[in-house]
């Protein structure tokens, strides 16, 4: 089997899940029962979240 290391760590994810409203279901059905919508909208938010982070970081 494959080594999977995740780009994403654990505590972003659930800050995420959290900010769209889906940590419920996370924490209930794990992360297999969130809808593939949101999902998207997991990475789209964690995209912003990163380019954000570069701006301030390029800022400094």
């Amino acid at each position: 089997m494959a080594n999977k290391q995740s780009l994403m760590s654990d505590a972003l994810k659930w800050e995420l899940a959290k900010e769209l409203g889906v940590n419920d279901i996370v924490a209930t059905e794990g992360w297999g029962g969130v809808p593939s919508r949101q999902c998207g909208n997991l990475v789209k938010l964690a995209i912003q979240k990163a380019e954000q982070a570069m701006i301030q970081n390029s800022n400094q």
